[in-house]
C-alpha cells in the first residue's frame, strides 16, 4: 500500500470508519476457499461490511478463472453504497484481459469509474527512496548530470 492509501486508511479509522484492505489475489482466494466450502456468502459479506475496502495489487499478474465475477460482485453491490480504493500498475484499458473476462471488466470499470477520481502516479517507486543507486548509474549521473531512467 502506497502512502496515500496508508493515509486515507489511517484517517478513515481515526474518523471511526470500518476500513478493509486486501490484495486482489486474496480476494479472489477467499471467494474461491468460499466456493469450495460453499460458505454461503460468509466472504461476500465481510467485502460488502466495511465503509472503506482497499483492494491492492491490481494487474500484478493475470488471476484465475472467475475473479472477473467475484471483483463484479463486489465493485456492484458497494457501487454508490460504500468507498472502495484500488490499486494498480496497469492501464484500466488491460483489465479486460488480466481478468480474462472483458465484460466483466468493463461493468467493473463502468461502476469503478463513475464516481471515482484516478490518481496517476509517475516515477520511482517510493520503495527505492532510500536504495544508493548502483555504480554504473552513478557514473552515469556524474557525466550528465541528469538521473538515469533505464
Amino acid at each position: 500500500m502506497g502512502r496515500k492509501e496508508a493515509g486515507i486508511n489511517i484517517l478513515s479509522i481515526k474518523q471511526g470508519k470500518d476500513v478493509f484492505y486486501r490484495s486482489i489475489f486474496d480476494l479472489v482466494r477467499d471467494f474461491l476457499k468460499d466456493e469450495a466450502f460453499n460458505q454461503q456468502d460468509r466472504v461476500l459479506r465481510r467485502y460488502l461490511k466495511p465503509d472503506l475496502l482497499i483492494i491492492d495489487d491490481m494487474g500484478l499478474k493475470a488471476l484465475p478463472k472467475h475473479s472477473g465475477e467475484y471483483l463484479l460482485e463486489v465493485v456492484m453491490r458497494r457501487y454508490e453504497n460504500r468507498s472502495t480504493i484500488m490499486t494498480s500498475n496497469r492501464p484500466i484499458q488491460d483489465w479486460g484481459k488480466l481478468l480474462g473476462d472483458v465484460p466483466a471488466a468493463s461493468a467493473i470499470l463502468d461502476r469503478f469509474l463513475h464516481h471515482a477520481q484516478t490518481i496517476a502516479i509517475a516515477g520511482r517507486s517510493y520503495r527505492l527512496k532510500d536504495q544508493t543507486p548502483a555504480k554504473d548509474e552513478k557514473t552515469s549521473n556524474k557525466t550528465t548530470g541528469e538521473p538515469s531512467h533505464d
